[in-house]
C-alpha cells in the first residue's frame, strides 16, 4: 500500500539526501514540473527531488521502497502523455542535474551520457567529435537523453537511423529497490543472457530509472540535400518514396508529408513564411537525403526527375542554402504550434505499415467527418517510417469544450482503422496516462499479462511512476 501522503518527517529524510537546495517545496517553484507542454495535464506534488549523482538516486529509491513512497521520474517535461506527471502528490524524481557526458569515443562511435543530457548538448559533443547523434526532436533544447530512451521517442531521422531503441548499446539503471544494474558497455556483440536494457527502454520509469546511456554515433554526412514535392495524395508520395529508394538506398535520412491545410495555416500566422512551391498543391512530401558522398544533389535531381516524369510529382523546390533548408523545416516543425492557433485539436500518434499509409489517411478521415461534419483532420508526420500524427481541428465555429468533449469517440473511430491495418496506437509518445487504460485492448493479452509480471517483478511494492502504461 502506497503511503499517500508523506509525513514530513519522511520528507525530511529525502531532503536529507540531495541537500535543501535541490528539494523543491516552494509551490510557485514546483510549477513547472506540474503542467506538461500542451496544458493537458496538471499535477501535485509533495516534493521534487533534484539529485547530483547515482547515489543519490539509489539512495532515494531504497528509502521511497523501504517506507512505500512512490516516485514519478521525469526528465525535461516534454512528454506528451501524461507519464512524468505527479497526478496523486507523488515525489517528483528530476533527473536534469545528471546532466554530464561521461566519454566521447570516436574509434568506438559511442558517447556515455547520464539521463539528464539534453539532446541537443548530446549532438553537440558528439559533433565536436566530428560525429554524429541521429536522434532528432524539435524538442531537443529540452528534452533528455533519459527521457528519449524511457519513452523510446522517435523523430524526423528514423527512416535512416532509426528510434531511441535503435541508439542504445548500453544502459545504468537505478532499481526501485536501490540497487545499480551497471549494464554500460560499448558492445556491438555481446551474447551473454538476456539483454535488459531493452527492458527500460519504452518502460516510462515504471520498471527502473535510467540514469546513464551508451549511445551509438555514426560519421557526419558529408552531404545534405532537401527537397519539397508538390504531390496530389499520399499514395503520390509512397510512389516518390519508391523512387527515393530506388535511387537512394540508406540515404534517405526524412521523409515528411504534409497537406495543404496546415502549410496555408502556418503561411497565415507566419507571414514572413514563403510558400514551399510556385502554386498550390494538395500534398507535400518534405525530403532530406544525407551522405558521406559528395553527389548527393546529382542524386535528388535524379529522384525527383523521375518522379515528375512518371506524373507522381507535380512540382518540386530542392534547398540552395542552409537558410532555405530550416525554411523548409520550419514549416514542418511549426505544424504542432499552428494547431492551437486554428482550434482545439484531438491528437493521436499512429503508426501503420508503410504501404498502408494512404489508406489509413482516407479511411480515418472519412471516419470522423462522418462522426463530427467539418471536423478539419490534419494528418502528418514520418511516412517513411509509417508514423503519422494524425490530428483532428474542431469545426470552425464549434465550440471549443464540446468538440474535447468528443475525445474519446474520435480516439475510437481513429483506432478502428488503425487496428484494421495492424498498427499501433502509440507510434513515437508513449502510453503514459493518455493510452493507459486502451493498452489491454490493444496488446497481445500474453504481451500485456507478461508487462504487468515484469512488473510486479522489478517493482513489488509498485513506487514507480504509478498508474502509467499499466
Amino acid at each position: 500500500m502506497l503511503t499517500p501522503n508523506p509525513s514530513s518527517a519522511l520528507l525530511d529524510r529525502f531532503k536529507t539526501i540531495v541537500g535543501e537546495k535541490y528539494a523543491i517545496t516552494d509551490p510557485a517553484v514546483q510549477e513547472s514540473y506540474l503542467r506538461e507542454m500542451r496544458d493537458l495535464y496538471r499535477g501535485k506534488t509533495a516534493m521534487v527531488l533534484r539529485p547530483g549523482s547515482v547515489a543519490e538516486v539509489s539512495a532515494i529509491l531504497k528509502l521511497a521502497n523501504e517506507t512505500n513512497t512512490a516516485i514519478v521520474p521525469q526528465g525535461g517535461n516534454t512528454g506528451l502523455v501524461g507519464g512524468q506527471i505527479p497526478f496523486n502528490g507523488e515525489i517528483i524524481l528530476s533527473l536534469t542535474r545528471l546532466d554530464k557526458i561521461r566519454e566521447v569515443d570516436p574509434l568506438s562511435n559511442t558517447i556515455t551520457c547520464e539521463a539528464g543530457v539534453t539532446l541537443q548538448h548530446a549532438r553537440e559533443a558528439a559533433a565536436k567529435a566530428d560525429r554524429l547523434y541521429p536522434q532528432l526532436l524539435p524538442s531537443e533544447g529540452t528534452c533528455t537523453i533519459g527521457g528519449n530512451l524511457s519513452t523510446n521517442a522517435g523523430g524526423i531521422a528514423a527512416v535512416q537511423h532509426g528510434i531511441a531503441r535503435t541508439h542504445c548499446l548500453g544502459l545504468e539503471v537505478v532499481l526501485a529497490d536501490g540497487r545499480v544494474l551497471d549494464n554500460l558497455n560499448k558492445l556491438k556483440k555481446d551474447n551473454t543472457g538476456y539483454d535488459l536494457k531493452n527492458l527500460f527502454i519504452g518502460a516510462e520509469g515504471t520498471l527502473g530509472i535510467i540514469t546513464a546511456a551508451v549511445l551509438k554515433l555514426v560519421p557526419r554526412p558529408r552531404a545534405v540535400e532537401t527537397a519539397y514535392a508538390g504531390l496530389r495524395d499520399p499514395e503520390a508520395a509512397l510512389e516518390l518514396l519508391k523512387i527515393a529508394e530506388q535511387h537512394a538506398s540508406g540515404e534517405i535520412t526524412s521523409f515528411e508529408i504534409m497537406g495543404r491545410m496546415g502549410i496555408e495555416a502556418v503561411i497565415k500566422h507566419w507571414p514572413t513564411t514563403r510558400d514551399p512551391l510556385g502554386k498550390p498543391h494538395s500534398w507535400y512530401a518534405l525530403i532530406e537525403l544525407s551522405s558521406q558522398r559528395p553527389n548527393l544533389r546529382e542524386t535528388l535531381e535524379s529522384i525527383l526527375a523521375a518522379a515528375m516524369e512518371k506524373g507522381i510529382v507535380d512540382d518540386a523546390t530542392i534547398s540552395e542554402s542552409l537558410e532555405q533548408t530550416k525554411g523548409f523545416w520550419f514549416i514542418r516543425e511549426a505544424f504542432g504550434e499552428v494547431q492551437r492557433r486554428i482550434g482545439a485539436s484531438i491528437k493521436h500518434d499512429i503508426s501503420v505499415p508503410v504501404a498502408a499509409v494512404p489508406a489509413f489517411i482516407r479511411e480515418a478521415n472519412a471516419a470522423v467527418t462522418k462522426l463530427i461534419p467539418g471536423c478539419r483532420p490534419l494528418p502528418f508526420g514520418h511516412a517513411g517510417d509509417g508514423n503519422i500524427h494524425y490530428n483532428v481541428t474542431q469545426p470552425e465555429g464549434a465550440d471549443r469544450d464540446t468538440f474535447l468533449a468528443r475525445w474519446d469517440e474520435v480516439n475510437a473511430a481513429v483506432f478502428d482503422v488503425v487496428k484494421k491495418h495492424h498498427g499501433s496506437i502509440s507510434a513515437e509518445h508513449g502510453v503514459g496516462v493518455m493510452k493507459r487504460d486502451l493498452l489491454p485492448q490493444v496488446k497481445d493479452k500474453v504481451a500485456y499479462e507478461l508487462m504487468r509480471t515484469l512488473k510486479r517483478t522489478l517493482d513489488p511494492n509498485g513506487i514507480l511512476n504509478p498508474g502509467k502504461v499499466l
